[in-house]
């Protein structure tokens, strides 16, 4: 069978494994594929009788849990489109993308959501029981203009909107065949086995968890075990308890390593650990170190974002090799830079299955995003090494020009970093007088009493140029950032306003 919708991978494993685990949901309840495939079955035949057809889009307003991956699923047997968005966001964050999408229909996910539950309050849902959950659903449909639906695999899945985004929000449209693509490839580059038991700590609002994690681990026929939020104390419990692959970012390595350093414990519990992978953020050596010492088998770097489904480099490295770059092109993937400087550094460009047509109702936007050859411009700035290795210097609007010299953050957040008391670092540019810019860093720390911005300061001078240095350090035991764990560095300024 030749899959055209994700939905068929479900098929397929119902067919090979149908009594094999699909799903350990939040609370421990357990689905085998052939219990998956029956509920999405359910949920594609309740959705049609209440008036969802092909090419309507389906609002899930979610946190991590079985119901997510049968309505995405179920949508998929429609021929319509899912948008998952994080019921974190505020009422406002979400009229402004439902508004956007226009969905025929929504679906709250209040049997694990707290915020799911009052957003379906606003929008005077009504109680929907599901083999999946007791959910909450818009109280009829509303009238939505359905998309054009195609019979091959370029038919839109769904529609993920990007953090941080101003103005009319820009809905990420993803192909079957960008999610398709993306899951086999993740199973295949993390070699994914049926006995896998991955943990699903990634929002799967977010790409990486939806397409690596949940579409990856269907087309390997693993388990999926769901977390609606990060917890380090259960990401422990769940090590211990026999999770093989972890996807997650550093800052949630960060914590679960610092919780497992208050349990007493110096490597990761269980011994069942195989993969364990880090993206969304650059890698820092010495951190690295501590991280596969930790849990004593390599940890693998990656780069992609939303408009490139499963991504567009990956890592295979050994355990113990200091290369910090983001990998080499994933297969059939095509990598270059444009306008390379004297430095090697130019704008990451990509083009493949991994791809996405465009966004949703934004054609200015669609065309903007490619160069004439059809290669998505990602608007980060990297080079490539003699070995094909991307290394990512930092994103092009976050250039910092100081002094006519191009300061490229993650260079100076490395050398922070590298400080034994600091978690993690975010810097930015803030424009001065006369049109130059400051470099300005925020380092997250256990305790702020641990470190002085004068400590940190002093630990750069041998790590950076005079015109890299930070001309301010805030220190603080958490930086705003995105569900994913990803720094969200707009708001940074606004954060941290009083202490600059």
């Amino acid at each position: 069978m030749t899959e055209q919708r994700v939905h068929h991978l479900l098929e397929k494993q119902r067919v090979e494994r149908p009594e094999a685990i699909a799903l350990r949901d939040h609370d421990g309840v357990e689905y085998s594929y052939e219990a998956l495939a029956h509920a999405v079955d359910w949920m594609s035949m309740d959705l049609a009788a209440r008036g969802l057809r092909a090419g309507d889009r389906l609002l899930v307003v979610a946190e991590n849990c079985a119901a997510q991956v049968g309505l995405v699923l179920a949508a998929s047997q429609l021929d319509a489109i899912a948008v998952p968005v994080n019921a974190r966001m505020t009422e406002h964050e979400l009229h402004r993308i439902a508004n956007h999408a226009d969905p025929r229909l929504s679906v709250y996910l209040g049997n694990v959501s707290g915020p799911a539950r009052t957003h379906a309050e606003i929008g005077d849902a009504v109680h929907w029981d599901t083999p999946l959950g007791a959910l909450l659903i818009s109280p009829e449909v509303r009238q939505a203009l359905p998309e054009p639906v195609r019979d091959d695999a370029k038919q839109i899945a769904v529609l993920l909107y990007t953090t941080g985004t101003t103005g009319t929000p820009k809905g990420v449209m993803l192909s079957h065949g960008n999610l398709l693509y993306g899951g086999k490839t993740s199973a295949l580059m993390r070699g994914l086995v049926p006995e896998d038991l991955i943990l699903g700590v990634l929002p799967m609002t977010h790409v990486f968890g939806l397409a690596s994690m949940c579409v990856g681990g269907l087309a390997a026929g693993s388990t999926l075990w769901l977390m609606p939020r990060f917890s380090a104390s259960a990401v422990i419990d769940a090590l211990e308890a026999g999770v093989t692959v972890l996807p997650a970012v550093p800052q949630i390595h960060a914590s679960i390593m610092a919780e497992a350093s208050r349990r007493g414990l110096d490597h990761a519990p269980g011994g069942y650990i195989r993969y364990v992978s880090s993206g969304a953020a650059p890698l820092d050596p010495e951190w690295k170190r501590m991280a596969e010492a930790f849990y004593g088998i390599a940890l693998q770097n990656g780069y992609g974002m939303t408009e490139t489904s499963a991504g567009v480099t990956l890592t295979t490295n050994p355990i113990g090799v200091p290369d910090v770059s983001v990998g080499r092109a994933l297969p059939n993937v095509e990598l270059r830079l444009g306008s390379v400087g004297e430095d090697g550094v130019g704008e990451v460009l990509t083009r493949g299955p991994h791809v996405t047509p465009g966004y949703f109702r934004n054609e200015q936007a669609t065309q903007e995003a490619f160069d004439a050859d059809g290669f998505l411009r990602t608007g980060d700035l990297g080079r490539l090494d003699d070995a094909g290795n991307l290394h990512i210097a930092g994103r092009s609007r976050e250039l910092i020009i100081r002094g006519g010299f191009n300061v490229y953050p993650p260079e100076v957040e490395a050398a922070l970093n590298d400080h034994p008391k600091v978690v993690q670092t975010a810097v930015i540019g803030r424009t001065t007088e006369g049109g130059n810019e400051e470099v300005l860093a925020f380092c997250q720390v256990a305790r702020e009493s641990d470190v002085t911005e004068a400590d940190l300061l002093e630990h750069v001078v041998d790590r950076l140029s005079p015109y890299k240095r930070p001309s301010r350090i805030v220190i603080a035991t958490e930086l705003p950032a995105a569900p994913t764990g990803k720094i969200l560095k707009n708001k940074l300024l606004g954060v941290f306003a009083d202490r600059l």
